[in-house]
């Protein structure tokens, strides 16, 4: 006679976070929002309730999330498998509300698996909050919107400490007020209208996952992600990100005009009275499990080398440097490149189903990656020479090892 599962609320070890978890993870490790990874006991679970108990109109929950939070097993080829379920329950939730736009959505899970933070660049009206609330509500996160204009005030975001006064005792004391940034998913919208200020106070949120008020520091919820936009339109009242803000970038997404199709779709789905609904496919345990998958997909040797190669042939005073790099590019990226490179071809190969990661896969997202982190010379603007450009030339110049070509 077959069994239902079961569940348990089980508290994490580091931070005591009640987890809800079935008996099919017994003895198998589970990570909790803190990051906390520990192993289930067995014992955790009561006995076993039989499935003649159980109204038998009532179909069982599918086993797709459990299977997502038992990442931490052995069995790679299901943990690949399980990634790219998720991949696509995400991409069929997004197709309602996106259409088209195909590589930016791709691009962007891409980087939440990477843990990594997104810029969408592009002109107004092209879906870019949309698409950043959409991914919110595909996923069981909080989110939180923020609005950058020239008024706001780094505590405006990072929160700040309020005087309070104990009614009993009379004294008083500070508190801490949380800011939008605690929460999984923030939206920095138009991050580029706030001055530099407030757009360095993202920067030990982004790299570090914390904030620090005073001296106290607060830890961040994890899964932490960044998703800002920015309008490459208007230069009047707006502030140009610093260099060490848009390293902390994984990806600089160009979000393009649609084709007619696309636009066609577009318009007409927007003026009739068709309401999408997306359900949440993944929930913060899931994707940390997911992040961990991605981290364990192998890279060989030589594909480290051409991403290292490729970063290398951005800096105009290598010698290995090309002449067109020396006349069009005053700095180069820096190391943080080639390990984003690297990153984000293991999530795309997993995306795909792969086991591991290519030179193709690091050719694919080598635009996303490097168009933010170089800097051109007068030369190159005065010539009309753009970053992507550069980085063409670069991927046609930088060489693949002849022996070790692959296929997709």
């Amino acid at each position: 006679m077959k069994t239902q599962t079961l569940t348990e609320k089980i508290a994490c070890e580091a931070c005591g976070t009640m987890l809800k978890i079935d008996r099919s993870l017994a003895g198998k490790r589970v990570a909790c929002r803190c990051g906390h990874r520990f192993r289930i006991s067995p014992d955790h679970f009561a006995e076993t309730v039989l499935a003649s108990d159980v109204d038998p109109g009532h179909s069982e929950p599918s086993t797709q999330n459990s299977s997502i939070a038992s990442l931490d097993n052995d069995d790679d080829v299901a943990r690949v498998e399980a990634v790219r379920h998720a991949y696509e329950a995400m991409r069929k939730q997004l197709s309602q509300v996106i259409i088209g736009q195909d590589a930016v959505i791709e691009q962007a899970l891409i980087a939440m698996l990477c843990r990594g933070h997104v810029l969408l660049t592009g002109v107004p009206g092209l879906a870019k909050t949309l698409l950043v609330s959409s991914i919110a509500g595909a996923l069981d996160l909080s989110y939180k919107r923020v609005q950058f204009t020239p008024d706001l005030m780094p505590s405006d975001i990072t929160g700040t400490e309020v005087l309070q006064e104990d009614r009993a005792s009379g004294r008083k004391h500070f508190q801490f007020v949380e800011g939008p940034l605690f929460c999984n998913l923030v939206l920095a919208d138009e991050i580029n209208r706030s001055p530099p200020k407030t757009q360095a106070a993202l920067l030990e949120a982004m790299q570090e996952r914390r904030v620090t008020i005073g001296d106290t520091t607060h830890v961040l919820p994890s899964p932490f992600f960044v998703m800002a936009t920015q309008n490459p339109i208007e230069q009047e009242g707006t502030y140009r990100l610093p260099e060490a803000q848009l390293d902390r970038f994984l990806f600089n997404i160009i979000v393009d005009y649609p084709s007619p199709a696309d636009e066609f779709r577009v318009i007409k789905l927007a003026t009739s009275d068709w309401q999408p609904e997306l359900q949440p496919v993944l929930n913060a345990e899931q994707i940390l499990a997911l992040q961990q998958t991605v981290r364990r997909v192998p890279a060989a040797d030589h594909v480290i080398t051409y991403a290292r190669d490729l970063v290398q042939a951005t800096r105009p005073r290598d010698p290995q440097a090309p002449a067109f790099v020396r006349e069009w590019v005053a700095w180069g990226a820096g190391p943080r490149a080639g390990i984003s490179l690297v990153m984000a071809a293991k999530a795309r190969a997993v995306l795909h189903g792969r086991f591991h990661a290519t030179t193709t896969d690091v050719k694919n997202v080598a635009m996303a990656v490097l168009r933010h982190r170089l800097v051109t010379t007068f030369n190159a603007d005065a010539a009309g020479i753009q970053r992507d450009g550069v980085i063409s030339k670069l991927l046609e110049y930088i060489k693949t090892p002849q022996k070790q070509q692959e296929k997709e």
